[in-house]
């Protein structure tokens, strides 16, 4: 099995993706599916962000498979220009919206609050309403013109499937030597 990096031109216009419940459903791509939000921090706020994050990364030191329902390979949060906005940026194997609905239901029955709380226009109500969550993560995506995979397409379950793979193999021939 030979494995190529690929890379996808992303083309600005969405008419022709195929429409889900929330709107466009973009392709797959080498890099599997994902989003990129850009928005402004509440006055503030910006403490209380990256004390969100550290209880997240506490949240997954006490339970490393609490995000696994999203299917994530990377997520990265990022405060810019004197912390007054916010980047939020997932790559995941599932489409938007699954992955939406999944991330409201999770941190719903988690009690853990979601950091975009602290951002101007997110609606509070999120937890209950989905559609006012999507609409918030729509108009403050910004959608990527190219994107590339080392290992393409392959899922996060895959991925770790061949690790394990590899460390069973690795382990098997030390024991031989």
């Amino acid at each position: 099995m030979e494995i190529k990096p690929q890379a996808i031109a992303i083309p600005r216009s969405t008419e022709h993706l195929e429409r889900g419940k929330y709107g466009p459903i973009f392709p797959k791509t080498p890099a599997c599916y994902g989003f990129t939000v850009i928005a402004k921090v509440k006055p503030g706020r910006a403490d209380t962000i990256r004390g969100y994050g550290q209880r997240l990364a506490d949240t997954l030191k006490a339970d490393p498979e609490f995000l696994a329902p999203l299917k994530l390979h990377y997520l990265r949060w990022v405060l810019f220009d004197d912390d007054t906005r916010f980047m939020y940026q997932g790559i995941f194997d599932t489409d938007f919206d699954k992955y939406t609905e999944d991330a409201v239901v999770l941190f719903t029955k988690s009690g853990i609050n979601t950091a975009f709380e602290n951002l101007e226009g997110f609606p509070m109500d999120w937890k209950t309403n989905a559609s006012a969550f999507v609409k918030f993560i729509r108009d403050h995506q910004c959608n990527s013109f190219l994107e590339y995979g080392e290992y393409p397409y392959f899922t996060s379950d895959e991925i770790k499937k061949a690790l394990k793979l590899k460390a069973a193999f690795t382990e098997m021939l030390e024991q031989m030597q």
